[in-house]
């Protein structure tokens, strides 16, 4: 017992220590590559250029095949990367590229970086490889809760995360929006898989993409994990995370550079035109409580109120604040359609998130939101992974907007506290009446009672959930002890934190 004591109070005087941040040269993409590749591509369209990646297996591919493509640079931002079988991919095509003299840098949230120090070591050492860790947790504990406790100290930072996603090829092409490199945002999870969207760009508005991640990469809270972990490289661990786990599974082969200029070719002629503006919160200052990310949510609220015909909204988590039920109220005041796809109780994989939403759900009824919610049984899930699909159940990640006829957002964004005002966020703002129409397309077979609850009110102004073969007159749970559960969280004063 007296052991146990001194180990506690050793732990809460080590966590008074608090991390200060760190003060590097500045380092910047360089201009676009003038790869034949890209030349070629440019020669066909030079305009700024959009294909959506609404497939989770041809995201994957593709992101395979930018990296395969670069010559010279390859950026990647991304909030969680698991070395499962999707994240295995990535890592090994990133060593692959590294190895034939692509400069790499890989910028990652801390969040969930918990016992892969000693791998991201190893891999660090690789000579055109850098790897930075944003916002990092100062004690390395190899638990995510033992690492929460022992730097309790510093939770006010440590609560503000970076969650942009984003991946650039040779300043090139780019991937914006809201997938993480993990199996469950591709199709290829055995029980449960996320039906997501991000935007594969190219043209000139993929050098404001790079400047955002230089922006971040120079930030005073990117750390090189060399400066935060003292233990040693762990090469087996490196091999291992690499490995492809399914190496089997069919989502990419190595063509050739005919095969992959033919490719990209292809891809280019078929892409939407538009204006693109990038939308990012500005990275944190040295007190974050006093610089808080509100650039993303000021920009929203300004689209909804602009907003004259059709808002669609997709967002994983919903937790909406005053200001954006406000904004919701007054676009339905004027005449505007507002529909709104979000997760049920049982697809949403935060319970705590879905009992703050669910306190909100009569309101944005009452004042004219239409509400669907995703249904983990939709029939047409199979779309969203690899089969056999009877046993897997299916939740919504994707972060998007359609407003009016021509104009469509997609990032990284949820519509909820922590996404708008705690964590720094991107995404991509594209007017484009073709990609309007294409989002469009493919997210309306998602409001489909098959595939998402239709909620509204009965006779007694109670709320109901419709589908297509049964209506429910409580919420669609899993079991009566998530119910109760669900109860309790939304009596929890933690709102504003989720």
């Amino acid at each position: 017992m007296q052991r146990i004591l001194i180990i506690l109070v050793s732990a809460l005087i080590g966590a008074c220590a608090t991390l200060e941040p760190v003060e590097l040269p500045d380092e910047s993409t360089a201009a676009p590559v003038d790869a034949s590749l890209w030349q070629s591509l440019e020669s066909i369209r030079s305009d700024t250029w959009h294909v959506l990646l609404d497939n989770g297996p041809s995201a994957l591919d593709w992101r395979l095949l930018m990296i395969d493509s670069a010559t010279e640079s390859i950026d990647l931002q991304t909030f969680l990367w698991d070395f499962d079988t999707a994240g295995s991919m990535v890592l090994s095509h990133l060593m692959a590229a590294a190895g034939r003299g692509v400069t790499v840098r890989l910028l990652v949230d801390d969040t969930f970086l918990a016992s892969e120090d000693r791998m991201l070591l190893a891999l660090e050492e690789h000579p055109n490889i850098e790897y930075r860790v944003f916002n990092p947790f100062r004690r390395r504990a190899n638990g995510l809760i033992l690492r929460q406790l022992l730097n309790l100290a510093e939770f006010h930072r440590l609560d503000h995360r970076m969650h942009n996603k984003a991946l650039i090829a040779d300043n090139r092409v780019a991937i914006v929006g809201g997938r993480n490199l993990a199996d469950e945002y591709f199709g290829l999870h055995a029980e449960a898989n996320f039906r997501d969207m991000e935007l594969l760009v190219g043209g000139p508005i993929v050098r404001d993409i790079s400047t955002a991640f230089d922006e971040y990469w120079n930030d005073e809270w990117s750390f090189p994990i060399e400066m935060l972990s003292h233990m040693s490289p762990s090469y087996a661990d490196l091999d291992d995370a690499a490995t492809v786990k399914e190496p089997d599974i069919r989502i990419h082969t190595e063509p050739s550079p005919d095969l992959l200029q033919r490719r990209w070719e292809a891809l280019v002629r078929n892409a939407y035109s538009g204006t693109a503006e990038l939308y990012v919160d500005v990275p944190p200052s040295a007190n974050m409580d006093d610089t808080p990310p509100v650039q993303i949510a000021n920009e929203l609220i300004e689209l909804f109120d602009g907003a004259q015909e059709e808002i669609i909204i997709l967002s994983a988590y919903l937790i909406p604040s005053p200001h954006l039920e406000g904004a919701v109220a007054r676009a339905v005041a004027r005449g505007v359609d507002v529909r709104i796809l979000t997760n049920s109780i049982r697809s949403n994989n935060h319970l705590a998130a879905h009992s703050a939403y669910r306190k909100h759900i009569g309101e944005m009824m009452q004042d004219g939101a239409q509400l669907h919610e995703v249904r983990v049984d939709a029939r047409d899930r199979y779309v969203h992974m690899f089969p056999p699909t009877d046993k897997k159940m299916l939740a919504l990640h994707a972060k998007a907007l359609v407003i009016d006829q021509d104009k469509v957002f997609i990032g990284s964004a949820n519509l909820d506290p922590r996404s708008l005002r705690i964590n720094t966020e991107m995404g991509l703002l594209v007017v484009s009446e073709e990609l309007n129409s294409a989002v469009r397309a493919r997210f309306e077979p998602d409001f489909d009672e098959a595939n998402a609850w239709r909620l509204q009110f009965d006779a007694n102004d109670r709320i109901v959930w419709v589908s297509n073969d049964v209506v429910l007159t409580s919420q669609p749970s899993a079991s009566f002890m998530q119910r109760i559960e669900d109860w309790f969280l939304a009596h929890l004063p933690i709102e504003d934190k989720m």
